[in-house]
């Protein structure tokens, strides 16, 4: 969606139902729904910062506090009003920083497109997950149902890399090699140490009801390369230590600046900002947001697509070249011509 901030707490939940979880999760669809029609349990959201009103991370942090993973609704709202200060608790002091590494099979074609070495720097980089695309396995299937497989050399892997599987669509360019990476940073607001294991129990929490088989044993693996080279991800604004982020890689490589849902947790004044200030970086900026979430990116996307709200949008440089799955099952091709 566009925006982690919430005003109106019914339309937000109803919009995560019908727009992001509907054939997904039918845990948070219930539960969203619910929320919905439910003002007594909307009054309790709504007391919290808008910030924090988020369903991803309000479901997680019920979840974290014990919630039962039932489409029963009544029950779940039960659960919810008996527990509220520890839900509570949990809200105020965690963010959704969910960062799943299969986002990299979204940003593998774009990144296989650049010069090397590259320096990748990521905004709201969390753990750091998405940046080890060289030492992911991938399989991407093509157009027409053909399998491409792409994995580390032996001398690369640290810990047996999950598989990361993704559709490319509508002429998607295919990456052939995985890039050589020589620098690892970015900026976070609290750098999750991927070795911690109070944070490692949260992040499994922030995985949706019905996906965890798949899911969890992808995010323990990515973790465990993460533990074993930590990136250098510095602490604090990702608009105020943008250039600091990018000062610190290496000469002779390509810094790349990247984010993957990140920019709708800043109010729009600080998206205008950033974006005029990565824009005048030496460096090349790839977003994978909201497809309204840039209005300059999406003015350059077809209407019938803005109306998704839903859909992410790669963007190089600011041009759209594709649309995505916002936890990286698929991306397909935008036609600009």
């Amino acid at each position: 969606m566009d925006s982690a901030h919430v005003d109106d707490v019914p339309t937000r939940y109803s919009d995560f139902a019908e727009f992001e979880v509907r054939g997904r999760t039918p845990v948070y669809l219930s539960w969203a729904r619910g929320i919905a029609e439910d003002p007594d349990t909307s009054g309790l959201i709504a007391s919290l910062p808008r910030i924090k009103r988020q369903p991803a991370l309000v479901f997680a942090a019920a979840r974290h506090a014990g919630a039962p993973e039932t489409e029963d609704y009544p029950a779940f709202r039960d659960f919810v009003h008996a527990r509220w200060s520890e839900i509570e608790q949990v809200t105020l002091t965690h963010s959704t920083q969910t960062n799943e590494a299969k986002r990299c099979a979204v940003l593998l074609p774009f990144l296989s497109l650049l010069p090397g070495p590259l320096s990748l720097v990521e905004m709201g980089a969390s753990a750091g997950l998405c940046l080890y695309p060289d030492r992911y396995a991938y399989r991407f299937t093509l157009d027409g149902g053909r399998v491409h497989d792409l994995v580390p050399t032996a001398g690369d892997a640290t810990t047996e890399p999950p598989v990361l599987d993704c559709d490319l669509r509508d002429g998607v360019p295919l990456p052939r090699t995985l890039p050589d990476v020589v620098h690892r940073g970015g900026v976070d607001l609290s750098p999750i140490d991927p070795a911690d294991a109070d944070s490692r129990a949260w992040l499994q929490s922030l995985i949706w009801p019905g996906q965890q088989a798949q899911r969890g044993p992808r995010l323990d693996a990515a973790l465990d390369i993460a533990a074993a080279d930590p990136p250098q991800i510095i602490a604090g604004d990702l608009v105020e230590k943008l250039e600091a982020s990018v000062a610190a890689c290496p000469p002779g490589s390509t810094p790349v600046v990247f984010h993957t849902a990140v920019l709708g947790y800043l109010e729009p004044p600080a998206r205008a900002a950033f974006v005029r200030r990565v824009t005048e970086l030496d460096c090349v900026w790839i977003s994978v947001e909201g497809v309204t979430l840039l209005p300059d990116v999406a003015a350059q996307v077809p209407e019938s697509i803005r109306r998704h709200k839903g859909i992410f949008v790669v963007a190089v440089n600011g041009r759209p070249l594709a649309t995505a799955h916002g936890h990286g099952d698929w991306v397909r091709a935008l036609d600009m011509s």
